[in-house]
């Protein structure tokens, strides 16, 4: 809760400060911070999709109150696909480019030595790339998303705060081939197995990660060969909001199964409120996309350094949804 409200705090009073650096600057026609920079972002899934709209949200708020021109690009969570997006940002020479971690930093490493190396501000969100960030963080290389281990257990504990005990049998449903991706879903792995659960592990393919909805007859499937299992866990936002209609489908009631998700698109909120997803963790999407953006202006305006900025701190359950949900639809949270 604490760090909750230290993120809060500093995003209220970075917002302020921004608000009034516009109207200073609207007043007096003088150009706002980031005017005539151009900003390359890559948001993650499909544009408005709900694992993506609060961080594209965040993203063009902050372009908006700086004066940057923002180029969005979507990749379908796809490594392959933000690989060949850095290349076609890079070639266009932006002040900057934020990137996300997921294909790992021995497939980034050459590109952003070679943006660095042309004068490119290069900055992270969502899925971290610690040696990188470490090497070049003077050059503004920062991160702004959540500790994914830890966000995973943190949504272990709250799982087995919703009702399980010792000798439960779980499936955590993730990512698990992918070298940054596999540590949020080995965090609910650990966190259950720490608390005596009988954890079973299956791996996400590229077609789910695509199109989630194809979970839906992967898991009602698995649920009907395995009637005893008590949880399902994943880290994956879109294949959470597909949990109500795979226990729906599976003829599982309300709370009959607890399920641990991430993110808190529309249907995971119905899913929350009806009982059928127990914990989401809230990593703050919007964070994620409004930090990175000012990043790139704070460096290139002021030479300050990458940034680590941890937005993985939030847990929705059905105790407190309700005072949430206003800012989810609003695409906020």
């Amino acid at each position: 809760m604490k760090k909750f409200l230290i993120i809060i705090i500093m995003s209220l009073i970075i917002c302020g400060l921004l608000a009034s650096t516009s109207l200073i600057a609207g007043a007096a026609g003088e150009e706002l911070l980031g005017s005539g920079m151009v900003v390359y972002m890559q948001m993650g899934g499909t544009e408005g999709d709900p694992s993506t709209l609060a961080r594209t949200n965040g993203a063009r708020a902050a372009a908006a109150h700086l004066g940057v021109k923002l180029i969005e690009q979507y990749s379908a969570w796809q490594p392959e696909k933000m690989i060949n997006q850095f290349k076609e940002a890079l070639a266009a020479s932006p002040d900057g480019i934020v990137i996300m971690g997921h294909p790992g930093e021995g497939a980034f490493e050459s590109l952003v030595e070679e943006a660095i190396s042309r004068g490119v501000i290069v900055t992270s969100g969502n899925n971290p790339l610690p040696n990188l960030q470490t090497m070049y963080q003077d050059k503004g290389f920062g991160y702004a998303g959540a500790d994914l281990h830890a966000g995973g257990y943190l949504t272990g504990l709250t799982m087995i705060k919703q009702g399980l005990k010792s000798g439960d049998k779980a499936l955590v449903y993730g990512l698990f081939s992918q070298e940054g991706r596999r540590k949020s879903p080995m965090g609910i792995v650990d966190a259950l197995e720490g608390a005596g659960l009988i954890v079973e592990k299956l791996d996400i393919s590229p077609d789910v990660d695509s199109e989630a909805s194809l979970c839906i007859p992967i898991l009602t499937a698995y649920l009907e060969r395995n009637p005893d299992v008590k949880a399902i866990g994943t880290q994956h936002g879109n294949v959470t909001s597909n949990m109500m209609k795979v226990l729906q489908a599976a003829g599982k009631k309300p709370g009959e199964v607890i399920v641990g998700g991430i993110d808190l698109s529309p249907a995971t909120i119905e899913g929350i409120e009806k009982g059928y997803v127990s914990a989401s963790f809230d990593q703050m999407l919007y964070l994620q996309g409004f930090f990175p953006v000012l990043q790139v202006v704070l460096m290139k305006k002021y030479n300050i350094p990458g940034l680590a900025i941890n937005t993985g701190v939030g847990i929705a359950t059905p105790q407190n949804i309700g005072e949430l949900k206003t800012l989810i639809e609003q695409g906020v949270r």
